[in-house]
């Protein structure tokens, strides 16, 4: 930290002059934000920025990309956009058309011709679908679509035997809805109904049940099923449907890493009785846990991030004979993991490679290695659909790397386990640049606290180690997040094929090496996460790879804060920054938008003994006269009601009083990723690198 970033006091805190700018929509904010859209656009736009803008939109709209589907009976279901259809289709097909080269697809619902007819503009933001009765096709489902690409949105029924919307069916406003299908004439409910029925956080309190025929009204003045404090996240209630293991489990989230989930047993709600900071998954008869603490039950104490197993009945019946099914190391973590019909799929990282066991319940749950990851790569195996009669061991295989665009492979375990045979490639992605010229290095720093932190560098193969290579460094570092390997055709077109190197970091506060490695960041902790961003940077200066002025950051969200604390903390070690959909101003955060379910995360501003770390990192409170900043670009979209544009619209505004170079632009729509079509993307991704590129090549 330089000295000239020290924070200021409780007491001394500036007031706040641009509070004006929180009026998200009110004329005198949006004539500011026009303002400066013109004023960077002035700036960026020119021959060379459409060229690379198009080049990067090319990428996007593909038609050679991979359609990812999901499986549902005997169809396979997609969400495709692309030039022709900037909105998108909903759409289906076959496998077997799906495995030819030119898959006949079904259109479902087309987003371009809804917004025609309809007269309003919509995005998709994805279909509940209700599962049928035993050899019945799906056909319920409910639709839910975003006025303006942001959280909240829209239901309407839709019925995929006649592919249209239902005449009198099921239909919610705009609201940031929970919901699920109980039955065919029945949803489980949580919305927007009025005082009490959301949280301070902005997520349903309370669930209600919802029959045909009811009017939203109707359904309010009922009891709810289920409700929680309006201090806590969010609650809900989902349902299961599986044949002989129906039921219906209720969640209340506390904050974001901490929960209860309770089974209903008769009219009753039973607590599932662990900790609050326990993930818990319910499969069948299996009771999955992962603490998120170490855990001491039955004189045993679990490390955080083990997954353990249980019969749930035996758990609900008092019994805590829970077995270890997956012990994490030093270098090893737990994922994620998915079930096929007979055997349980554990997605690992080790060092921040992937790594996949899989394990058969009907042996005591012994584990055998995939052979499918290779190095510095991120390969992850899910379920295709584990409850079909043929294929219920099927799994997909998904693999990506830096340099290697996504592949999508179909294998199939068998009972009993054999020696597995490699899975079938289905889908390979094209290639948007020549990788043959790049080559992927994991390195590894120490930083402040003595702590070895891995990152990423892509760059030349024969690249000079003289300081003067443009560089960009990604990172987030916040709520378990693990920045994997991933293959981006925009970056390669954007920043390598330019003479860039990309490099990514994997600091604390993510999840690359489980939770432990998140918790370290936690809060008080926070300073970790930045000091270890900072010890990658003086890393690469240190290897030749670039200097200060050589050397970028960019990050969005959690992400964008992290930046956000590199240009107040630590100017002196970037040229340039790109602050994205950022949280900036800590002492509001929790009175703006979704912010107040973040406070798990970061801490509560209200309480004073939190805010004298809170304000550490709170990057608008920190700005100071006399110190020379790194040029910066801050984005962000009006209609994001996650974050929200404000914070970002304040940083910006608060720089120019005080004579920072900065540069802003607000995408009018498209939520907390600032696009909601691939041309929006395509638009900020370049804005953001051409930024970068020109501030580090003293071109802006």
């Amino acid at each position: 930290m330089t000295e000239a970033a020290a924070p200021l006091a409780l007491a001394d805190q500036p007031h706040d002059e641009f509070l004006w700018l929180e009026d998200i929509h009110g004329d005198d904010a949006m004539a500011w934000v026009r303002e400066r859209n013109a004023r960077t656009d002035a700036a960026l736009v020119n021959a060379a920025y459409t060229d690379l803008e198009a080049s990067v939109l090319e990428v996007l709209d593909s038609k050679d990309r991979i359609p990812m589907v999901s499986k549902r009976g005997d169809w396979y279901y997609n969400f495709w956009r692309d030039a022709a259809n900037p909105r998108g289709l909903w759409r289906r097909t076959r496998w077997e058309s799906y495995l030819s080269s030119a898959p006949q697809w079904e259109v479902l619902l087309d987003i371009d011709a809804l917004c025609a007819s309809s007269g309003k503009d919509w995005f998709w933001a994805g279909a509940t679908l209700l599962r049928p009765a035993p050899g019945e096709e799906y056909r319920h489902v409910m639709v839910a679509l975003s006025p303006d690409g942001g959280d909240a949105v829209a239901y309407r029924e839709f019925d995929l035997s006649t592919l249209s919307f239902v005449p009198g069916g099921f239909e919610l406003p705009t609201a940031k809805t929970r919901l699920g299908w109980l039955d065919a004439d029945t949803l489980y409910v949580g919305t927007d109904t009025g005082e009490g029925s959301m949280t301070a956080s902005s997520y349903p309190a309370a669930t209600r049940v919802l029959r045909r025929g009811e009017s939203l009204s109707d359904m309010a003045a009922k009891e709810p099923l289920f409700s929680v404090p309006l201090d806590h996240l969010s609650g809900g209630v989902s349902h299961s449907s599986t044949p002989g293991f129906e039921r219906d489990v209720a969640y209340d989230v506390l904050d974001f890493y901490n929960s209860r989930s309770y089974l209903r047993v008769g009219e009753e709600w039973v607590h599932i009785e662990v900790p609050d900071d326990m993930s818990v998954s319910l499969h069948h008869e299996w009771l999955l846990l992962r603490p998120r603490t170490d855990w001491t039950v039955g004189g045993t104490l679990y490390a955080a991030g083990t997954l353990l197993v249980i019969e749930l009945e035996a758990f609900m019946a008092g019994s805590r004979e829970v077995r270890t099914i997956f012990a994490p190391s030093t270098a090893q973590s737990l994922q994620s993991w998915s079930w096929t019909r007979d055997y349980l799929l554990l997605n690992l990282l080790s060092d921040v490679s992937s790594k996949i066991l899989r394990l058969s319940p009907a042996d005591d749950f012994a584990a055998t290695e995939l052979d499918a990851c290779p190095p510095l790569h991120s390969v992850d195996a899910y379920a295709v659909d584990n409850e079909d009669p043929e294929a219920g061991n099927d799994y997909w295989l998904i693999a990506t790397g830096f340099l290697t665009p996504s592949t999508v492979y179909r294998g199939a375990l068998t009972v009993p386990p054999t020696e597995a045979t490699p899975a079938a490639l289905v889908r390979e992605a094209p290639s948007f640049f020549d990788a043959e010229k790049y080559s992927v290095e994991q390195h590894f720093v120490t930083s402040a606290d003595g702590t070895r932190v891995p990152y990423f560098q892509v760059g030349p193969k024969n690249i000079k180690l003289d300081g003067g290579n443009p560089t960009l460094v990604s990172g987030y570092g916040g709520f378990e997040v693990s920045r994997t390997p991933a293959y981006s055709g925009a970056t390669g077109r954007s920043w390598l094929e330019r003479g860039g190197v990309f490099v990514v970091a994997n600091i604390r506060g993510g999840g690359e090496y489980g939770p432990s490695w998140h918790t370290a960041a936690l809060q008080e902790n926070r300073h970790r996460a930045y000091e270890d961003f900072a010890a990658v940077a003086r890393d690469l200066s240190a290897r030749g790879v670039a200097t200060a002025a050589k050397l970028g950051c960019a990050g969005g969200s959690n992400g964008g804060l992290l930046v956000g604390n590199m240009l107040t903390h630590y100017p002196e070690l970037f040229g340039a920054i790109s602050c994205g959909v950022p949280l900036l101003d800590m002492r509001r955060y929790t009175k703006l938008s979704a912010g107040a379910s973040w406070i798990a995360e970061y801490g509560d501003p209200d309480v004073p003994e939190q805010w004298e770390f809170i304000k550490t990192f709170s990057p608008y409170h920190l700005l100071r006269t006399g110190v020379k900043y790194p040029s910066t670009f801050i984005w962000t979209a009006t209609s994001d009601d996650r974050v929200g544009p404000v914070q970002a619209r304040k940083m910006a505004a608060r720089m120019e009083a005080m004579g920072i170079p900065v540069w802003f632009h607000e995408a009018l729509e498209g939520g907390h990723s600032g696009a909601g079509n691939n041309e929006q993307a395509a638009r900020l991704h370049t804005a953001s690198h051409e930024f970068l590129w020109r501030a580090l090549n003293e071109k802006l």
